[in-house]
């Protein structure tokens, strides 16, 4: 709500305790739908980190620094999206974007389909930056699920966001950044079939971006897009989250089969914000490790200075095995890190 209104709205309640705020709220029904209906599927509200697109560092390079540009030229923030997933973000000098805010963000330009049709200048209060005032946002859709959003705290700076628009639009375009993303999108995040069999050999011999070059020169063959389509991981490994603390930032792996439907995925979900609740359980915890076993998963949690990691593997899987499984994500993760997260940001936690 402090999105719409501001804590502000708290002096009118102190004014008069019967203050109706519905007028102020018109509209805004789809935002809170969309949020809420979030917190069924969305990790971020939990995990309090926000996820990345899959990209080369190249490419993940090129439009960073275009809006590291326009950032030092006056702007706040400067966020490129792709759906709720950051390709490149850039703040000001000092300028901390919590990720909660993130989230209440990406919400608010996805659960409305006017974004969508032309560009947008819009109040918006992000209450981990500052709950008592409005940023405005300058909103344009540059693909079909690609979008930029800059920040400001000017509210007559819509002409001046509209022309650092058109240069960031202009060089994505130009160095390929959007068609990247687009490729991106059509392929898809890691995949559990995808973790290196022999831990011998240096992950990075099929390093998710090797594998993705390979899907995309596959996609126009008669066996469609050259996706493997297969059953789980080794020793039964079915899904599996990962947050780095330092970065606050997350991955999860694609859902596949036997979790590739929605009330397998939402199942999922739960079981995982259990799990995340009782390991920050501050009466009893915080706990390092916690493993678990009920008739739909196996699940392992396991908790460092460094890193959070969610695992969910088949009801079978042994501990012993399903730890040195983890042990290899962790490790495959360090070999790919640069095209899954963004190695660029300051750390935005509070």
């Amino acid at each position: 709500m402090l999105l719409i209104l501001t804590k502000s709205i708290d002096k009118c309640f102190e004014k008069n305790s019967k203050f109706d705020m519905t007028p102020l709220l018109g509209g805004t029904d789809v935002v809170f739908s969309s949020l809420i209906h979030a917190f069924s599927w969305n990790p971020a509200t939990y995990l309090h980190a926000y996820t990345c697109l899959p990209l080369r560092h190249s490419t993940r390079q090129a439009a960073g620094a275009i809006l590291q540009d326009i950032a030092d030229s006056g702007v706040l923030f400067a966020i490129l999206m792709c759906r709720y997933k950051v390709i490149s973000l850039f703040g000001a000098q000092k300028a901390v974007l919590h990720p909660d805010d993130m989230l209440l963000l990406s919400n608010f330009v996805l659960s409305s389909e006017s974004f969508r049709t032309s560009e947008s200048f819009s109040p918006i209060c992000l209450p981990q930056f500052n709950p008592m005032a409005f940023l405005y946002a300058y909103v344009q859709y540059l693909e079909v699920d690609t979008y930029l959003m800059l920040l400001t705290t000017d509210s007559d700076s819509f002409f001046h966001l509209k022309e650092c628009r058109i240069r960031i639009e202009n060089v994505l375009v130009k160095s390929n950044v959007l068609s990247e993303v687009q490729r991106s999108m059509l392929d898809g995040g890691l995949r559990v079939e995808d973790l290196p069999g022999d831990p011998t050999l240096p992950s990075d011999s099929v390093s998710f971006r090797l594998r993705r070059d390979k899907s995309l020169q596959g996609a126009g063959s008669s066996t469609g897009t050259g996706r493997n389509n297969g059953v789980g991981g080794p020793a039964g490994l079915l899904h599996f989250m990962y947050r780095s603390n330092y970065l606050d930032q997350y991955v999860a792996s694609e859902f596949s089969p036997p979790i590739n439907s929605r009330n397998a995925q939402k199942r999922l979900f739960r079981a995982y914000q259990k799990l995340h609740t009782s390991m920050h359980d501050k009466d009893v915890g915080p706990h390092k490790m916690q493993y678990r076993k009920d008739e739909n998963y196996v699940l392992l949690c396991w908790i460092t200075q460094e890193f959070e990691l969610y695992a969910a593997f088949d009801p079978l899987a042994e501990k012993s095995s399903a730890i040195t499984v983890c042990n290899r994500v962790c490790q495959w993760l360090r070999d790919v890190e640069n095209e899954i997260f963004l190695l660029e940001a300051s750390p935005l936690s509070w």
